[in-house]
């Protein structure tokens, strides 16, 4: 039955320290917007045994701050802050979700803009790896004020696949 397979990913959830310092990082360094906040600082926060049995979060734990934003096209992002028990943003070794990729035309320009939003570059740009390694790639991760990575990429030569590939690789569509 096809109606039970996932068309796609809605958004990607980052719980971060100081909602509004994030917000500005986002806008800053990748021209995000927001789209809603579904927790502001006037609500009640979302906690209690029910809240952390649905949500999976330690006893204690308060989500204080909850915020839909959209940077390009792709899954929105939702930002969490959280009042509770908290460890460091894993990093590309741990296991789970380690990094968001952002597709960009300017690698360079968008590296520049991320850096001076408080972002810190990894490494210079460099070449992707395998089935992205076309003319002009280039990849480049950063860490975001609160530890959280993030991939600049761009293939604008486009992905190549073996011949037992089952899918292409999404790529959004060029602005304008």
């Amino acid at each position: 039955m096809t109606d039970a397979l996932p068309r796609g990913i809605t958004h990607i959830g980052i719980t971060v320290p100081d909602l509004e310092e994030a917000t500005r990082f986002f806008k800053a360094g990748l021209g995000a917007k927001v789209a809603y906040d579904g927790l502001t600082r006037d609500d009640e926060p979302r906690c209690g045994a029910q809240t952390e049995e649905q949500l999976g979060l330690p006893p204690g734990a308060k989500i204080r701050r909850q915020r839909m934003i959209v940077a390009g096209t792709g899954p929105s992002l939702e930002l969490f802050e959280i009042e509770g028990p908290q460890r460091a943003a894993v990093g590309l070794a741990d296991l789970g979700l380690n990094h968001l990729s952002f597709y960009v035309d300017d690698i360079e320009g968008s590296l520049r803009r991320l850096v001076d939003a408080g972002g810190q570059a990894l490494s210079a740009v460099h070449p992707n790896s395998r089935y992205e390694d076309t003319p002009g790639n280039g990849s480049v991760y950063v860490r975001a004020p609160w530890g959280t990575l993030i991939e600049l990429q761009t293939i604008p030569s486009g992905h190549y696949y073996p011949d037992d590939s089952e899918a292409e690789v999404w790529t959004p569509p060029r602005a304008g």
